[in-house]
């Protein structure tokens, strides 16, 4: 059979059958005939993971790894499974769960974050490829866990001392991953004000008051009001369990955006969700899931763009998990997910603590507790719920408070 090279040449092809033994001729080809750019494209779209190991195939490869126009490639891939950052006792070191291959990886724990006087610094946020510490001072560190390459944050000075401190959120440009900006919330309610630092401009702002929403239309609930109680519907069922936080979570906030608005939503000391419209400068409370002194444990995450929360509750001697929205529409809140009872069971008078990520369309859940440790990830779309396995380091087995999620991008700036 014979073609056109494209070149007006025939190029003969001849297909090996059984019976004459007749060799198939290909012109020979290989990544190596590729041209730089097209070179460096196709190696970008490989698993993160692999990254670590360009340096070592051949002079070439290890020159792409520490090629920008190999980063640019990398920014240009839309989106990357979520790596899980996990928090443990000890600090000083950085284990992740990666959700592309199922398996745990230890990284390079970030030089800065070595040195002793951030050793006791805390992850608090992230977004995109990155990860906030928060220091004991106060000021933040921002970290790429793939690469190691970290930032100290200008010191934080404001006005109002003493304020308690709601919310650590942050967000990245999704674009060009090379934008940041993080938001803290204060106050005690119904005062609370808002920071912003951009990493464009490489300043913190000024603090915003905020002011409480109360108009005819908003979702607001005064939960000051005792008279004033909200049930879970008969789907979800309720009650127990105790509003402890990870020190990690203790910030615990999810920023979201709707209709060109920004939106930090947090935890209030009292358990409810509180929503704070960055944009318009105003918030309002959410109408609280459970009973006002019931005991549970209650978690927010962002999903695809959504604020969720995750709520551990106990009813009837048996201890239920599941995952919430609020629907706008009809002023409450609608159950999405729930884990089988027979999987949820065993926590039962356990008093554990979740705390919880959201990654697009998965939910990861650490769950401590005195008497255990689990990890489990829950698929919203398929609402499968999987245990992971333990991990383990140098054959001992390693427990985690929290976690947090982020793309696994060596693009990533800080």
């Amino acid at each position: 059979m014979e073609c056109d090279d494209g070149h007006g040449r025939s190029v003969s092809l001849k297909r090996k059958s059984p019976d004459n033994g007749d060799n198939l001729l290909f012109n020979s080809f290989s990544l190596d005939d590729l041209n730089e750019d097209l070179f460096e494209r196709i190696l970008s779209w490989l698993p993160t993971s692999t990254f670590f190991r360009l340096t070592s195939v051949c002079k070439r490869w290890k020159s792409v790894a520490a090629s920008s126009s190999f980063k640019l490639a990398c920014s240009r891939v839309p989106s990357r499974d979520p790596w899980f950052f996990m928090v443990a006792p000890n600090l000083n070191q950085s284990v992740i769960f990666d959700s592309a291959e199922r398996t745990w990886k230890r990284l390079n724990h970030p030089s800065l974050l070595h040195e002793e006087s951030n050793r006791s610094c805390m992850p608090v946020a992230s977004s995109g490829g990155l990860i906030c510490y928060r220091k004991l001072s106060g000021n933040f560190i921002v970290s790429n866990p793939v690469t190691g390459s970290c930032s100290e944050l200008p010191s934080l000075h404001f006005a109002p001392q003493h304020q308690p401190l709601n919310a650590i959120v942050m967000s990245t440009t999704s674009k060009d991953q090379l934008s940041f900006k993080i938001v803290l919330v204060f106050g005690e309610l119904p005062n609370l004000m808002f920071k912003v630092y951009n990493s464009i401009s490489g300043c913190w702002e000024d603090e915003t008051a905020m002011r409480r929403k109360v108009d005819d239309n908003s979702m607001e609930y005064d939960s000051t009001d005792d008279n004033v109680v909200y049930f879970l519907s008969k789907a979800g069922t309720v009650v127990a369990s105790n509003m402890q936080r990870s020190p990690s979570k203790q910030y615990s906030s999810v920023i979201t955006k709707k209709d060109g608005k920004e939106f930090v939503h947090f935890l209030s000391s009292s358990g409810t969700v509180v929503a704070c419209n960055l944009t318009c400068k105003c918030f309002f409370e959410y109408p609280r899931l459970l009973p006002v002194f019931s005991e549970y444990s209650i978690d927010v995450v962002e999903c695809n763009g959504e604020m969720l929360v995750v709520l551990l509750s106990e009813f009837l001697e048996t201890a239920t998990l599941r995952v919430w929205k609020y629907d706008e529409a009809n002023r409450g809140w609608h159950q999405i997910a729930a884990m089988p009872a027979a999987n949820s069971h065993e926590w039962f008078g356990k008093k554990a603590d979740i705390n919880c990520v959201g990654a697009a369309n998965q939910i990861f859940i650490c769950l401590n507790s005195p008497e255990l440790c689990t990890y489990v990830l829950c698929d919203l779309e398929t609402n499968n719920w999987v245990e992971l396995p333990n991990c383990c380091i140098n054959g001992q087995v390693i427990d985690f408070m929290s976690a947090f999620s982020f793309e696994p991008r060596i693009e990533a700036s800080v």
